[in-house]
């Protein structure tokens, strides 16, 4: 994508639909005169007689307790230096929205037009009753020091600059794994910190507190070393001044343990980091480009620990594992502050974490066998999903032993569970899929692409790098809206009408004709059918041309099926093909079968959809909790309908025990885990959080998905086809873009699993 079409993308991103990236969303009812009588006027007034009786009531009866300002005067905002409080506004509407999907906290973003010291913390201090907490965001140095130190003294609610501390905390962790890998002590490690500001300064200051000695840290700004001897030095710089004869970084480096880069792209040379002690720990976390390239410093050093900031290399030091979950901490036991006990809490939780056992679920979005501790792994990556679990209630903790929180917290189990349920609210699966995708892009052909939203998601697979796409339809409607969308690529074009592609199409109508010759075909109806686009990129995939294939967003559903079971039929061992869609909803990812094939299917049918998207679910890293979907209860009625649920789940229970299915169940008893507790404690999805539904017929789980989706704009991913002898996976008719791409992971994901059976065959 050229720069202009960046810039044309992120203009349109933060424009359409709706200007901005958050809104206000109303959490009570609103539909009746009742209810808006109790939410505004005469209701209103109770809440407010019982918080001026006792302020804390505020907490009670309004949304204080979950609600966090992020607040700039927007003179340092990352990349882009002083642009003014307006100019910043997007990127504070940006971390209210991590705030809201990494730890359900909700934001009120907050530009102050002031770059004095005294306006900016009294506008902070006259707002701070609205909130739960504040995260001061691009401050410049030094005002940034001054002003969180003096609002932290004189408000009573957590106050945090994650500029200074996010950084600080997350590098913080990844040190100690660091050198407990290459076996030092923090006490006696050389310390080169290269850039003195709020960032650089707070990290050294908690690697101190973590045991570093001050003799032992070298820090350099713009003009090179910080020496005790030169003039004009800030109170910050001072504090870090050395008094060793050094001048250069260049000199700084030699012997040195440990180099951490806050400042500039490229300042660090193979040289300097040859010149570093055994076991040379470096995080380059310069942004978007570090001090040394990864690859650069990889290929000079192989005993080097190495971090960036950036998600394309191992250990990503990124603010985002520290700040949702220190304010989510703090926030549940109501601290009046973040102190250094709760933020060296979140140092040794990120670091205990790092050496835990990796969940599947993590392995699988990043493309990896088994993530473990070590040189590639010194800090949890971003998608773990037990950041939530495991941050809070150690910053929750440290927060109640020091003496800062109101609200302490008893039942410990109960608060863990809590958490994991807000998790449901941020759905990373998404970016798992895609960022997975990346790591091994497959052929996918787009049966479709002279249609404009079809070229336009395989221009952004192609540029994200999900997938490498082969356009096929009309090549010169293809051509022309490809410059239309400024995809400027070197990309098969395919028009499978074209005479140019005679020879590939008489190759393929043979193939064809030699697998159905005895069901009919003849070479001529063969080499006819090789025209239409559907069986031409079937194949393709049937020969080995392409990976995988995506089509169906202008043709019905069943009229795109049936040439892909003929062509293409389904996997060995299979019986009958099926599909699943995975539902984003507020729980988490739920996966509904069959949404698209079965009318009516057997006793037999429901169990092996069930095995299906049993294998389904793990592929996307998730242990399978399946109910058997009925309007009967365990038996409550006799009609064949229901007994024929109950039919599936006695053959599921028999054959395989190892699954977590139960049923037949009403979707409510297996939503709601208390009900189904309380009511049917006997049933084998007691106790656990059920993420798959298997339906009894095509009626009941189509018209199911299809409301959610449009009732509550919830977003999914399907139909999946299951049960395939190739990654084939069709749309439905006028699938949005969003869909388009996220349906292209899949399939690049289905040819990376049947890649990896494969491979594992042929060492069997």
């Amino acid at each position: 994508m050229s720069k202009q079409s960046k810039r044309i993308e992120a203009l349109v991103y933060h424009a359409k639909p709706t200007p901005g990236k958050i809104k206000v969303v109303p959490t009570k009812k609103y539909a009746s005169q009742r209810d808006l009588s109790l939410a505004y006027s005469p209701g209103v007034a109770e809440p407010c007689l019982e918080i001026e009786k006792e302020v804390n009531n505020v907490y009670k009866y309004t949304a204080k307790g979950n609600l966090v300002a992020v607040i700039s005067n927007g003179t340092a905002v990352l990349g882009l230096g002083n642009i003014g409080p307006e100019a910043s506004k997007p990127v504070m509407e940006g971390k209210g929205l991590l705030f809201k999907i990494f730890a359900d906290i909700d934001v009120f973003d907050i530009e102050v037009d002031t770059e004095d010291i005294d306006t900016f913390i009294e506008t902070v201090k006259n707002i701070a009753p609205t909130f739960g907490g504040i995260n001061l965001e691009d401050i410049k140095a030094p005002e940034a020091f001054e002003i969180e130190r003096r609002l932290k003294e004189e408000l009573d609610i957590p106050v945090m600059h994650d500029d200074q501390h996010g950084t600080a905390i997350i590098s913080a962790a990844a040190l100690l794994n660091a050198l407990e890998i290459a076996e030092k002590d923090i006490k006696d490690v050389k310390i080169v910190v290269s850039g003195a500001g709020a960032a650089a300064i707070s990290c050294t200051r908690l690697y101190k507190s973590c045991g570093a000695k001050a003799e032992n840290i070298v820090m350099l700004d713009s003009k090179g070393v910080i020496r005790k001897d030169r003039d004009n030095l800030t109170s910050q710089k001072d504090e870090f001044a050395t008094n060793r004869n050094i001048d250069t970084l260049d000199d700084a480096m030699k012997g040195a343990d440990v180099f951490i880069g806050l400042s500039m792209a490229d300042i660090v040379t193979p040289e300097m980091l040859k010149s570093m002690a055994k076991d040379p720990i470096v995080f380059a976390m310069a942004n978007p480009n570090p001090e040394i390239s990864y690859k650069l410093a990889i290929d000079t050093r192989d005993d080097i620990i190495m971090a960036t900031g950036r998600s394309d290399h191992p250990n990503q030091v990124n603010n985002v594992l520290g700040f949702p979950f220190i304010f989510r901490g703090a926030l549940d036991v109501r601290a009046t502050k973040i102190n250094e006990a709760m933020k060296m809490a979140a140092v040794k939780a990120l670091s205990r974490l790092a050496k835990e056992p990796v969940p599947e679920q993590v392995n699988l979005a990043y493309n990896e066998t088994r993530l473990t501790f070590g040189r590639d792994y010194i800090i949890p990556k971003p998608f773990d999903p037990r950041l939530i679990a495991e941050v809070p209630p150690a910053v929750a903790k440290a927060a109640i032993e020091s003496g800062v929180a109101k609200e302490p917290i008893e039942d410990w189990d109960r608060y863990k569970n809590s958490l994991l349920e807000r998790l449901g609210s941020d759905n990373k699966l998404v970016r798992q899929l895609l960022g997975r995708a990346r790591t091994n892009p497959k052929r996918v052909v787009f049966a479709e692409a002279d249609q404009l939203d079809v070229l336009k998601a395989a221009q952004i697979v192609y540029e994200e790098g999900v997938a490498e796409p082969i356009l096929l339809g009309r090549r010169d409607t293809i051509i022309d809206l490809m410059e239309e969308l400024e995809f400027d690529a070197d990309v098969p074009i395919i028009d499978p009408k074209s005479d140019e592609e005679l020879e590939r199409k008489n190759k393929y109508a043979k193939a064809y004709w030699e697998k159905r010759k005895r069901q009919g075909v003849t070479i001529y109806s063969a080499e006819k059918k090789m025209r239409e686009r559907n069986f031409y990129a079937a194949m393709m995939v049937n020969v080995g041309d392409a990976d995988a294939l995506v089509t169906g967003y202008s043709r019905s559903y069943p009229s795109v099926v049936k040439p892909m079971l003929e062509l293409i039929g389904m996997a060995k061992g299979v019986s009958r093909v099926a599909t699943t869609n995975v539902m984003m909803t507020q729980r988490g990812p739920m996966f509904l079968s069959d949404t698209s094939i079965n009318i009516n299917p057997s006793a037999k049918d429901l169990a092996r959809i069930a095995r299906m998207t049993s294998r389904v679910t793990k592929m996307f890293g998730m242990e399978p909790v399946t109910a058997m979907i009925s309007y009967s209860n365990f038996g409550s009625s006799e009609n064949p309908r229901a007994e024929k649920v109950k039919e599936a789940v006695a053959f599921l229970h028999k054959a395989y025990p190892e699954m977590v299915v139960d049923g037949e169940l009403q979707t409510d008893f297996a939503l709601n885990s208390k009900m189904l507790q309380d009511i049917f404690p006997f049933s084998k999805l007691a106790g656990h959080k059920v993420n798959t539904l298997v339906f009894p017929n095509l009626d009941a789980a189509n018209i199911t998905y299809k409301l959610l989706k449009e009732l509550n704009k919830t977003e999914s991913i399907g139909p999946i086809m299951m049960g395939m002898a190739k990654p084939v996976h069709i749309l439905q008719l006028g699938a949005s873009v969003d869909e388009i791409v996220n349906m292209t992971a899949i399939a690049v994901i289905d040819a990376q699993e049947r890649e990896k059976r494969q491979q594992k065959e042929l060492l069997s």
